[in-house]
């Protein structure tokens, strides 16, 4: 009978190592402490925004919240950066993307310190995080991906996986975490030639193109755990559904995570084991 991986028991289990970490910190005077910058009102990021404070507040992690307008200029917000860069009472930084269009992107995430890059989106986290040199972060949605599969101990050493998507928010740097547990690693996109021959031959597929449920069954075979990343509104069901149709596809496979429940509901919970490391990093 196939497995549904669901994220909460993998959350709990970080949130138990946070705390006790963020207890030793306090002990010794330290109080880890995450700044949430958004520009603007997206309901995404005042979702996301809201999750991250409650998990933050469970395990023993302080919030500070800089909401600045969407109209806000790129000074403004640079300054706001380099506030937080120079604030050592502040050991993580999230800043909220897309950004307006009014403002470089690129230049925005790279103006933020990568000791306190917790989200991974500077230039040099990635640097660090594709060279395997130094202490960078990668970004969270990445790593929940890699708590799932440690969680229910699948076996990613010598197995073959396959990463359908390759964005530098997800798809990109999971495939490097996979390379970094010894796993032979094949990114894939929505142009790759005979995709579904190519995914039913993997061990291990992540899923993180962003198209609702484009995954049925011709994509895989028995036996294959499904790591589904994908969170999009399907207006036909009218509710959130991931990449892989999850009900066509879970009698097929040996393992498969669900949307919602699945990923997403590790994020936070990285995010603030992120701001710990970060803070112990800082003492």
């Amino acid at each position: 009978m196939s497995e549904i991986l669901r994220g909460a028991p993998a959350a709990a289990a970080l949130d138990e190592e946070t705390t006790s970490r963020a207890i030793m910190l306090r002990v010794k005077g330290v109080v880890p402490t995450l700044a949430i910058l958004r520009v603007g009102e997206r309901a995404d990021d005042v979702s996301y925004e809201r999750a991250a404070i409650k998990r933050a507040a469970k395990v023993g992690v302080e919030t500070k919240n800089i909401v600045l307008s969407k109209n806000t200029s790129q000074d403004t917000l640079f300054e706001e950066i380099e506030k937080l860069n120079a604030d050592k009472s502040v050991h993580g930084v999230l800043m909220f993307r897309p950004l307006p269009n009014t403002i470089d992107e690129y230049a925005a995430c790279a103006a933020l310190t990568p000791e306190k890059d917790v989200d991974g989106i500077s230039f040099k986290s990635m640097a660090q995080l594709y060279s395997g040199i130094g202490a960078g972060y990668a970004p969270c949605t990445a790593q929940s991906v890699m708590e799932l599969l440690k969680y229910y101990a699948v076996e990613l050493s010598g197995k073959r996986a396959v990463v359908v998507g390759r964005s530098l928010v997800i798809g990109r740097p999971v495939a490097m975490l996979l390379m970094e547990a010894n796993a032979t690693v094949t990114l894939c996109h929505s142009k790759t030639a005979r995709l579904q021959e190519v995914m039913r031959e993997a061990d291990i597929v992540v899923a993180a193109l962003g198209r609702a449920e484009m995954l049925g069954t011709e994509y895989f075979r028995t036996g294959q755990t499904v790591i589904d990343v994908g969170v999009n509104w399907s207006e036909k069901k009218q509710k959130f559904v991931g990449d892989v149709d999850f009900d066509a596809v879970l009698p097929k496979v040996r393992a498969i995570t669900p949307v919602p429940g699945g990923v997403g509901s590790v994020t936070t919970a990285v995010l603030c084991r992120h701001i710990v490391e970060a803070a112990e990093r800082a003492v």
